[in-house]
């Protein structure tokens, strides 16, 4: 009896979605599947990697996982680091505003408050900001059409020093981008349902936020003990795909039998035959191999813009720690004109990493948003030495420095601009046409861990359904 080949399914790119994707062709293929991830780095994980501070490893690039959306948290689970997961050791995070340190208003949602006690103890803002926030309860409705700015949107109702001085700093830490150019119903889709249905942008905060329940609250974030960095290997040898590095991606070519893939330089190109493709890339490369077999799809990715941003560490004595320095870090508006928008203490927010070395205290700052790039064009030892700067004109932090890593990350971070939704909605209709071929990312549904994952699993679903009743593929 002729036995059929064992279908091959392509992984091209081998970051985070690129290996979620991988494991999950494996976990829930019913016959047996041939699975190759090319990754054109080095090192698989994309911005899940470790790196080395004064002999410790420290996250280099992302550094925890939202665990409020369950994708993250389970596929750590299911590739045996359940019991190495961890939450911070310490609570709260600040903001340093108009030189002082801040506690971050409670009841808020990136940045946008729902609880006026709160953000009045906190200090942020001025007595004319604060004056200002009431008049959202009685104001006419702000008539929303279509997709709106979370800048634009959140001004209106509570006025420009909430977007100044809260909004900002919470978006920059999350897409490096800012208020005025990104996505309500993209970055905030909780919210921007709500805001349909109230007239009173506070009343809609409080409605997105999570029902508080009895006991403690659980943890919002979570990572791996010894780094998140830890994930993407497990994660990998899980899906027992093939795994190769240094393998870039040149052309995507439509065959009467699934796709070839053409790996290499144009002097020693290899063809991979693949039955079905998974393209887990940034937005411009996905845009590259698109170009020919999807032009719209193509131009709708290649509209998708990037914000580069800039990870330093550095280690110092534990002693260098006043006691100012307390919780998980701080956030910085940019309208202060400082080099770094946020900072971690990661010693004390992680204990697996204070314990490794209880003389040395790693913190980690970021430099970077998008469309400015300038101060990422200093050299490392500039920026280090202008972080540590920053970093002490907000703590009273003193110490000579042990050791740094300046980990760059140019391209890093997709913006969903206004109007993001429709162009995602674009993009999976035009490769609706190409059978066999599914995308996934950060370009697409949510930057964080849990969203990449998620769009991994219905890419996963996507590929396995190309399969027909008979157990062949599907080609168009």
């Amino acid at each position: 009896m002729h036995t059929p080949p064992v279908p091959h399914v392509v992984v091209i790119g081998g970051g985070i979605a690129g290996l979620a994707a991988a494991y999950e062709l494996r976990a829930r293929a019913d016959a047996p599947l041939r699975i190759t991830v090319l990754e054109a780095a080095p090192q698989i994980g994309g911005k899940l990697v470790l790196s080395d501070v004064a002999g410790l490893p420290v996250d280099a690039g992302a550094e925890s996982m939202l665990t409020r959306r369950s994708e993250a948290l389970e596929l750590t689970r299911a590739v045996g680091l359940g019991d190495e997961i961890v939450h911070p050791a310490v609570a709260g995070a600040g903001l340093w505003s108009r030189g002082r340190l801040h506690p971050l208003p409670t009841g808020q949602l990136m940045g946008i408050p729902g609880d006026l006690r709160a953000v009045a103890a906190s200090g942020v803002l001025s007595a004319r900001g604060l004056a200002r926030l009431p008049l959202d309860q009685v104001l006419p409705r702000t008539r929303v059409r279509g997709d709106v700015s979370i800048g634009a949107y959140v001004r209106a109702r509570l006025g420009p020093e909430v977007v100044e001085r809260l909004v900002e700093p919470l978006l920059g830490g999350v897409y490096a981008g800012h208020a005025d150019q990104i996505s309500l119903d993209a970055a905030l889709p909780q919210l921007s349902g709500a805001i349909r249905g109230e007239k009173s942008l506070l009343r809609a905060v409080r409605e997105s936020l999570p029902r508080k329940g009895s006991g403690s609250p659980s943890p919002i974030f979570g990572s791996v003990r010894g780094g998140l960095g830890r994930l993407p290997a497990a994660v990998a040898q899980a899906s027992g795909a093939e795994i190769r590095t240094s393998a870039t991606v040149r052309e995507l070519t439509r065959t009467p039998t699934g796709w070839d893939v053409v790996v290499g330089s144009t002097r020693d190109a290899e063809v991979l035959a693949a039955d079905a493709v998974v393209l887990a890339l940034p937005a411009a490369a996905a845009a590259r191999l698109l170009n020919r077999l999807a032009p719209s799809a193509a131009a709708e990715l290649a509209g998708i813009e990037y914000a580069s941003v800039a990870v330093i560490t550095v280690a110092l004595p534990r002693t260098s720690l006043t006691p100012v320095v307390t919780g998980t870090g701080f956030l910085v508006p940019p309208v202060d004109g400082r080099l770094i928008k946020a900072a971690t203490y990661s010693s004390l927010k992680w204990g697996w990493l204070a314990a490794a070395d209880p003389e040395v205290v790693v913190l980690r700052a970021s430099v970077g948003r998008f469309g400015e790039e300038r101060d990422l064009q200093r050299d490392d030892a500039d920026l280090v030495v202008g972080a540590l700067d920053d970093l002490a004109a907000a703590t009273g932090l003193s110490g000579r420095l042990l050791d740094s890593r300046v980990s760059r990350w140019g391209g890093s971070l997709p913006q969903y601009a206004v109007g993001h939704l429709d162009r995602v909605a674009r993009i999976r209709q035009a490769l609706a046409e190409l059978p066999g071929l599914a995308v996934c990312g950060a370009a697409y549904d949510g930057v964080g861990i849990p969203a990449c994952i998620a769009s991994a699993q219905a890419a996963a679903t996507q590929i396995l359904r190309s399969v027909d009743a008979g157990g062949q593929w599907s080609h168009g």
